[in-house]
């Protein structure tokens, strides 16, 4: 066999023994979309997307080239030239602003939606609410896609054209930007990360087994627990303010002494060991020790952070589920409406709280310091940063502030609704309404408003549920209620007065009535006043007086029903209502009384007439002795004489008066007395007379036997001329009075003479007329 059969055999032996590689089954997951390969597929898509935009706006751009081509030129706007610029220069600008101008006005592919979106994410939702943010976002939109446009326009002429080296053409913005080429950015790496690992591991004390051991120590610990329990303070239901504060507090306290008996004894344990500190240098104990305490600072600050921003999240408006539920209550104090306990008495307690978390786990003491066991320890810092204090605080004082908008609101519609009770309108209104004359359907009607504005708050709920407050408002329904009713019962116990003084009027003209009725009359005027009381009282007054029973009657039904009478005035009512009847028997023994009085007085009244009579006559009689009277020294006898018989005349007077009233009341004719009327003008001249001669016979007696020097002579002889002419008139009045009666005394004598045939008398002159010439001549006699 030849070399080459042999090289052909051995090629396909060769050729049998080759294995055929391993047969390699898709994975299960080619063709699910994992996150991978839809970041990979949208990376790949979005180059593709970008190469095929930049193809179809450089088509674009040159289709736009060669339809202008075709077309008319555009004006291009006119350019200043310097007189000194080529012709050269000038085409070349020319050129390119008439090709810049043909690439712009190609179609621009718009900004994707998708890319919009992106870049919306990028807002925070809370810029996002409101109308006007809206437009905000609107405009902004545009702008961007404007700018996108304006970008695309200029990245498609740069990429297109060349700007010739003109200085007036517009400036572009400068080129476009390149890719640098030729740069080295390889780096020996290797050497300098040894060097910081190395520098880590010697300063880093995290790193260290023990901070490891330290921190999941703390993270088992801390990761899942609050020094509070949180979750079921809503599910204990209403609760007061300082019972939460104390709950809490205490809590907070048994959390504290369960992390310090856990906790720290298993931390201290871990230092106690000796691999504790291995690897550590002793020069690098103390920074060690500093990381230590760094780390269980920050590990309690989380766990006091996180109780804190966990009860500040139960007050969240927007998560109602755990809000703790308040007791408060509406109260009723010195005529004012408060809250109790006060708003600002819960934010207290709540801010208290916080307070309280903040306290916790204060004196928890270093590593070091526990080790050292020194007399004055060294304390962990585990106080909170001012800013997650306040930050808490003014989110607490807000979320409560909100939380009890509800409660207020309540509040405020009592003090809408009812505050008028309270500030004074209500007195103001009742005073007002007392001044005025109001009748008692007005009053009752003013009454039942406050009856009713009583019933109206007593019927409002006593317990108000608001997410984060059960409000209590009994207290203060009471409080209005007796409010209300004490204004009602002011108007009640004003009409109550009313009443009482008008039922005792009543009572107090039923005993005038009666009073009067049976009263005996002393004279006849009292008697006839008598009759015509009762009469009117019959007929007008018990008729006014039953019909103000009945309106007693009426308003007393009202009382019964809305006022209290005390014994006594039940006893008063009692007596109007009764009086009615026993009004009757009083008017019938009146009318007996009035009948006998009338009989004793019409007898009374004949007896008087006849007794007047009888003393006109003795009156006359001693009139008519005047007349004889004629004895000059008994003169002060004669002007006694005189006044007596005067006084007894006007007691007649007086008692024909009376007679004639009498006869008056009774409807009697009246009786008339001219003999009264003849004595009283009879006595007049001798009344003047005789005490005209008693004053001369003074007069003369006191100048005769008077002292002479005390005399006045002008006087004297006035006075004497007055008596002298007095003495005349009263001389001559006499005379003729009795040449009267003698012709009188003739007429009647010639009548007796004609009948009985007898001669006529010679008349005397009168005792008065004598005294009247003894006085006149006595006169003369002093004259001379």
């Amino acid at each position: 066999m030849s070399n080459p059969d042999k090289a052909a055999i051995a090629a396909q032996k060769e050729a049998l023994n080759l294995k055929l590689p391993r047969i390699v089954r898709p994975p299960e997951n080619i063709g699910v979309g994992t996150p991978v390969q839809s970041k990979l597929l949208t990376y790949r898509r979005s180059k593709e997307q970008q190469k095929k935009i930049n193809q179809l706006v450089i088509d674009g751009a040159k289709r736009n080239l060669d339809r202008t081509l075709d077309k008319r030129i555009p004006p291009l706007p006119e350019v200043n030239y310097p007189p000194t610029m080529t012709s050269e220069i000038k085409k070349k600008g020319f050129n390119y602003l008439y090709m810049k101008q043909c690439v712009e006005s190609s179609p621009i592919v718009p900004i994707q939606q998708e890319w919009v979106d992106h870049m919306l994410m990028l807002i925070p939702e809370s810029l996002k609410i409101g109308k006007e943010r809206e437009e905000l976002i609107d405009s902004l939109i545009k702008e961007v896609s404007n700018d996108f446009e304006n970008s695309m326009k200029r990245y498609l002429v740069q990429s297109v054209l060349v700007k010739p080296p003109v200085k007036w053409l517009p400036d572009e913005g400068g080129p476009l930007p390149e890719s640098p080429v030729g740069q080295d950015f390889s780096n020996p790496w290797h050497s300098s990360y040894v060097q910081a690992r190395n520098q880590i591991l010697s300063n880093l004390y995290i790193v260290h087994s023990t901070m490891q051991t330290l921190l999941d120590l703390g993270y088992t610990t801390f990761s899942n627990i609050v020094l509070l329990d949180l979750k079921g303070i809503r599910a204990k239901g209403p609760i007061d303010c300082e019972s939460l504060k104390t709950d809490l507090s205490i809590q907070a306290r048994k959390a504290e002494e369960k992390i310090m008996n856990t906790w720290y004894p298993k931390v201290i344990n871990l230092f106690t060991k000796k691999e504790a500190l291995e690897g550590i240098k002793p020069e690098k104990l103390d920074a060690f020790y500093n990381c230590v305490s760094t780390l269980m600072s920050n590990q309690l600050k989380d766990l006091l952070r996180r109780t804190v921003e966990g009860f500040v999240k139960l007050f969240d408006p927007q998560d109602q589920q755990r809000l703790p539920i308040f007791k408060m209550e509406l109260t009723f104090d010195d005529d004012k409406m408060e809250f109790y306990p006060t708003i600002q008495d819960l934010e207290d307690v709540v801010s208290s709280v916080v307070e309280r978390i903040a306290e916790a786990l204060q004196t928890v003491q270093t590593v070091p310091s526990w080790l050292s066991g020194t007399s004055t320890p060294v304390n962990l810092d585990t106080e909170l940063p001012e800013h997650v204090l306040q930050w808490a605080l003014s989110t607490l004082k807000a979320a409560v502030q909100q939380n009890l908008e509800g409660a207020r609101k309540h509040y405020e519609t009592y003090v809408e609704k009812y505050n008028w009770l309270l500030d004074g309108t209500a007195v103001e209104m009742i005073e007002t309404f007392q001044a005025e004359d109001h009748t008692f359907d007005e009053y009752t009607e003013f009454i039942e408003k406050f009856f009713n504005l009583a019933s109206e708050i007593m019927l409002l709920p006593q317990w108000v549920h608001y997410p984060m407050v059960r409000l209590d408002c009994e207290d203060l329904k009471t409080g209005l209620t007796n409010k209300a009713k004490a204004f009602a019962n002011i108007l009640l116990n004003d009409i109550a007065s009313k009443y009482r003084k008008e039922n005792e009027f009543i009572c107090s003209e039923f005993e005038a009535i009666k009073e009067r009725a049976l009263k005996i009359p002393e004279t006849t005027e009292e008697m006839m006043d008598m009759i015509s009381y009762i009469e009117r009282a019959r007929t007008v007054g018990i008729v006014e007086l039953s019909s103000r029973i009945q309106e007693s009657k009426r308003q007393m039904s009202y009382f019964l029903d809305a006022f209290l009478f005390p014994q006594e005035d039940l006893a008063l009512n009692a007596s109007v209502l009764t009086w009615p009847t026993k009004i009757n028997p009083i008017f019938d023994e009146n009318e007996e009384l009035i009948e006998n009085a009338k009989q004793r007085k019409e007898n009374e009244l004949i007896a008087k007439r006849e007794k007047l009579i009888l003393e006109l006559e003795k009156e006359s009689r001693r009139m008519e002795e005047f007349a004889e009277f004629a004895e000059l020294d008994r003169m002060q006898q004669y002007v006694t004489d005189v006044r007596q018989l005067q006084k007894r005349i006007q007691e007649s007077e007086e008692a024909v008066q009376f007679i004639n009233k009498e006869e008056e009341l009774f409807k009697w004719e009246l009786t008339k007395y001219p003999e009264l009327d003849k004595l009283k003008v009879n006595i007049e001249p001798y009344q003047k007379f005789f005490n005209f001669v008693l004053k001369w016979q003074r007069s003369e007696k006191r100048w005769m036997d008077g002292g002479f020097l005390d005399l006045n002579g002008e006087s004297m002889e006035a006075d004497v001329e007055e008596f002298s002419r007095e003495i005349f008139k009263t001389l001559k009045f006499f005379q003729t009075k009795q040449k009267k009666e003698l012709q009188e005394k003739r007429k009647a004598a010639r009548k007796r003479s004609v009948e009985e045939d007898r001669p006529e008398e010679e008349p005397k002159e009168t005792p008065t007329i004598t005294m009247c010439n003894t006085v006149m001549d006595q006169i003369k006699v002093f004259k001379v």
